[in-house]
């Protein structure tokens, strides 16, 4: 239970420190998080799972939001690279690595290094998804990438399972394993197929009588992937396969402008997003978390050696992309159709091939495989040959081309054009974003009403916000605009000078106030000199005189304590209105900062509320979540208007156009959800 909640403790530290440190690859923090784990743990972390369990677990799920999230356009596109990549090499790989790790390790059985080179087969997507980060690769490649890390692990899988069969019963038959394998391949991705059709048309089924709402879409499509592969395998194929095939196809919603459908599309990417994040982030944690015991279980053991385990870990890691670079120059030999020569190699771009290359890092996939490896095998409990080094031997591979990929890849590739396809915008954009955002601010409070005051403030201040963000992430100056501020406190001045030169209020609750609004001021302006004050001085000394009077009277019996401080609080009202009044014909001047104008008038708002304080009731605080509601409906409208009127001027491209839109129409999806 305790090492089960630390290890989903450390994939959501994970996912901080991805941010912070966004150079590193998210599996390599997470393996390091793991040896943190076992390091600071009392005993040795020891997972013990069933390898059936283990495969239906973390494997299943991760295969299945692969198959679904990827192009099937770019697939079906490179299909001819892809399917050479992801079973020719990986099957090429099973055998080359096996009889390469059986001559490095002779007392290792063939069938065992068979094992380990199928488990070292597959390219993890994680790490491929990493890549577009930080370097410039051609959509192609990312796409070939993508596609392969998604067929390699079904065909890597299978390879694994023969090989694993062969060591646990002792027997392998060429010709019998080939007639299983094509078996298993065909049917698995024809139950696969048979079943992804059968669950569309239950989900259009159930959407026909009305009966479906997001909810039950969600975990259909969740519960779906699993009962693929059990399905598969109770007819003896491959329930990998059938979990790829079911997932190419997926479960289709209906391309309709719909606000359900978007909501459902939305929670649905939503929730494998985070499934696959939490689950590719266990088995990194797990890797992690049990090095220690690996490397001590082996680093202890005389034979091998120590220095012999760490060269096998590079030998293996080499060979894997020395196979790997000479399968890709002889796939584009005969893509293009040209004969081995020094003329055509020269033409080759040997960058590229590189990139690729080195881009195939192994990740959850073999990790998950060795791991199911049982330890012992057979009716009298033999353990499995080698099962330490293949697992020692798998992670230091693991690490190894993470490494690689992380930090080798970007320093071949061309840089990423960071201002090209990002969120950031340019400044002229931010300007008018921020534009955008001042007219709704300034649309909205025109349409304020007493009635849904308090919502309105509340709107505003998130738009304030908003500002703020883009002035942050275009390094754009935030400075508190310190002469408004005190305009509006002179506002307050004069405001109450006039209420006691018409004797609406007793000159001493007014200078009272007076002395507040000035100690206000001197701690914005940081010294006392005011040219206000310069300019007043002989006016209110006359009213000080009258003040003074007015003390003298107030000492004899008459008014208490109470009475002043409530003619204070009327009085700290009435020119906070004022204030506010002053504030509004502010805002209409076209020069005024209408953001730091709004969130001067929210302060103020927030003071005559707490001012006029009463402890609001039930009914009277659902009217104004309501209220609130019916306000943000109102600034997304305005926003999608200004977003229009902005592009149709030229302030703002297409593609900033369009993105602004679409954040908009997913506020305005969430808030029909609130509603």
């Amino acid at each position: 239970m305790q090492l089960g909640l630390l290890i989903l403790a450390a994939v959501l530290l994970s996912s901080v420190i991805d941010q912070v440190v966004p150079k590193v690859s998210s599996p390599l923090i997470q393996i390091g998080l793991g040896v943190i784990i076992a390091l600071l743990s009392e005993s040795t972390i020891q997972i013990d799972i069933d390898a059936n369990l283990f495969i239906v677990l973390f494997i299943v799920p991760l295969i299945y939001d692969e198959s679904k999230s990827i192009d099937k356009t770019a697939l079906w596109k490179n299909r001819r690279p892809v399917i050479s990549l992801a079973i020719g090499l990986v099957l090429v790989a099973a055998l080359a690595v096996g009889f390469y790790v059986h001559w490095l390790i002779p007392s290792m059985p063939l069938m065992a290094a068979f094992a380990l080179g199928a488990a070292l087969g597959p390219t993890d997507a994680v790490a491929v998804a990493s890549l577009s980060k930080d370097i410039n690769i051609k959509r192609q490649q990312k796409n070939v990438l993508e596609a392969e890390s998604l067929i390699n692990d079904a065909s890597g899988i299978v390879s694994f399972q023969f090989a694993l069969a062969a060591v646990v019963t002792g027997a392998f038959s060429l010709l019998d394993a080939s007639v299983s394998f094509l078996f298993s391949f065909f049917g698995g991705i024809l139950i696969g197929i048979v079943l992804g059709y059968l669950a569309n048309f239950i989900i259009r089924r159930v959407r026909s009588l009305g009966l479906e709402n997001t909810t039950f879409h969600v975990l259909f499509e969740v519960f779906t992937p699993f009962i693929v592969y059990l399905v598969a395998n109770e007819f003896g194929t491959s329930g990998i396969l059938a979990v790829v095939a079911a997932g190419l196809i997926g479960i289709i919603s209906p391309r309709t402008m719909d606000p359900q459908v978007s909501r459902l599309n939305i929670v649905s990417s939503s929730v494998w997003k985070v499934l696959s994040f939490t689950l590719n982030g266990v088995v990194f944690v797990l890797l992690g978390a049990q090095l220690p015991d690996q490397m001590r279980n082996a680093w202890n053991n005389p034979v091998p050696s120590n220095q012999e385990l760490i060269v096998w870990i590079l030998l293996i890691t080499v060979a894997l992309h020395l196979l790997r670079f000479i399968w890709l120059v002889c796939m584009n030999l005969l893509e293009s159709k040209r004969k081995l020569s020094r003329q055509t190699l020269g033409k080759l771009n040997f960058r590229e091939l590189l990139i690729m290359t080195l881009s195939g890092a192994r990740g959850a996939i073999t990790l998950s495989l060795v791991m199911t490896i049982p330890a012992q095998i057979g009716d009298l409990g033999n353990a499995f040959p080698h099962r330490s080094n293949i697992i020692f031997l798998a992670s230091g591979v693991i690490i190894c081309t993470l490494l690689i990929a992380t930090f080798i890849v970007p320093l071949i590739a061309p840089k990423a054009d960071k201002t090209k396809g990002t969120a950031i915008l340019d400044e002229d954009e931010a300007n008018a974003v921020i534009d955008i955002y001042r007219a709704v601010i300034e649309e909205l409070t025109s349409k304020q009403t007493p009635e849904n005051r308090r919502a309105t403030q509340k709107i505003i201040r998130s738009y304030n916000d908003r500002i703020n963000r883009i002035k942050d992430t275009n390094d754009i100056e935030i400075e508190p605009n310190k002469e408004l501020r005190i305009k509006a406190l002179r506002w307050e001045q004069d405001y109450t000078l006039e209420l006691i030169d018409r004797n609406d209020i007793d000159p001493v609750i007014g200078y009272q106030h007076m002395n507040h609004l000035a100690y206000v001021q001197n701690l914005i302006k940081h010294h006392h000199e005011y040219s206000w004050v310069r300019r007043n001085a002989i006016r209110r000394f006359g009213l000080f005189s009258r003040a003074i009077w007015q003390r003298i009277t107030h000492a004899l019996p008459g008014k208490i304590s109470s009475q002043n401080a409530e003619e204070l609080r009327s009085l700290q009202i009435a020119t906070g209105n004022h204030a506010v009044t002053k504030l509004r014909e502010e805002m209409a001047s076209p020069e005024a900062p209408t953001e730091d104008v709004s969130e001067l008038i929210l302060e103020y708002q927030r003071t005559l509320v707490a001012l006029r304080a009463s402890r609001p009731s039930v009914t009277a605080i659902t009217k104004r979540v309501s209220d609130a509601a019916a306000v943000e409906q109102t600034g997304l409208k305005l926003e999608l208007e200004q977003i229009q009127s902005m592009y149709d001027a030229g302030r703002l491209s297409r593609p900033a156009a369009k993105r602004l839109r679409e954040n908009v129409y997913l506020m305005q999806i969430d808030l029909e959800e609130r509603i």
